[in-house]
């Protein structure tokens, strides 16, 4: 089995999830007492903050380095919105890094879906580094049109989910934004931070949603399991 490289803590509470989808996924394709061979480095996300996301390539670098020398095969950065600097660090760590973005964008293919909305933090929703990942694969990608409507996912993704607190009333506004979307010509949502599913899920709709902490993780296992 591959060693992966879980870069976490950002948040940690979504980090939680990875670790225990990655690790059920393991089992389910091996079945025994067979679990994912992994090493998590966990940032403080406090730093991250501190910098803010634009200036947190140092950060992501430290940890992806201190992964290498561990002696894993593959690299996880799991959240969305480090991937802002996922082929900068891939080139210079000289590892592969399982890409959370490129793995949605194929899942939607398969689907065969074309026109997406995508839910995320600020820098994912209004920076290019996602949208053309998913515009590689063909996907017409749209965010919420007003900016105060992205400031105000930005805000609970930061002050609420981030530290693993769920509000009901952001619940029903997450709601009234994907049926924006869907108004908009959206064929399917993309839960673009890996915060958001603790909130919404395919449950709340009818419209197809794409976890991507669930995408990422299934992604995780299959390189950890191939030969």
């Amino acid at each position: 089995m591959k060693k992966i490289g879980l870069v976490g803590g950002i948040s940690w509470v979504s980090t939680m999830d990875y670790y225990q989808f990655i690790n059920e996924g393991v089992n389910a394709k091996l079945g025994g007492l067979n679990f994912a061979e992994c090493i998590i480095y966990s940032l403080n996300f406090g730093d991250i903050q501190a910098v803010s996301w634009t200036h947190a390539y140092d950060l992501l670098l430290n940890a992806c380095q201190s992964l290498k020398r561990s002696g894993v095969d593959s690299i996880a950065l799991c959240a969305n919105t480090a991937h802002l600097f996922a082929d900068q660090l891939q080139d210079e760590v000289q590892l592969p890094i399982i890409h959370i973005g490129e793995e949605t964008a194929k899942a939607m293919r398969k689907k065969g879906h074309q026109k997406v909305g995508l839910l995320g933090t600020k820098f994912t929703m209004e920076m290019d580094f996602y949208r053309k990942k998913l515009a590689q694969f063909g996907l017409e990608v749209i965010i919420p049109p007003k900016q105060e409507t992205r400031d105000y996912i930005q805000y609970t993704l930061k002050e609420e989910l981030g530290i693993g607190y769920i509000n009901p009333e952001t619940k029903t506004n997450y709601i009234a934004i994907v049926k924006e979307l869907v108004e908009s010509g959206a064929e399917c949502i993309i839960l673009g931070c890996t915060e958001i599913p603790m909130l919404i899920s395919q449950a709340d709709f009818e419209i197809p949603i794409f976890d991507t902490t669930k995408i990422h993780a299934e992604a995780i296992v299959a390189y950890a399991i191939s030969d």
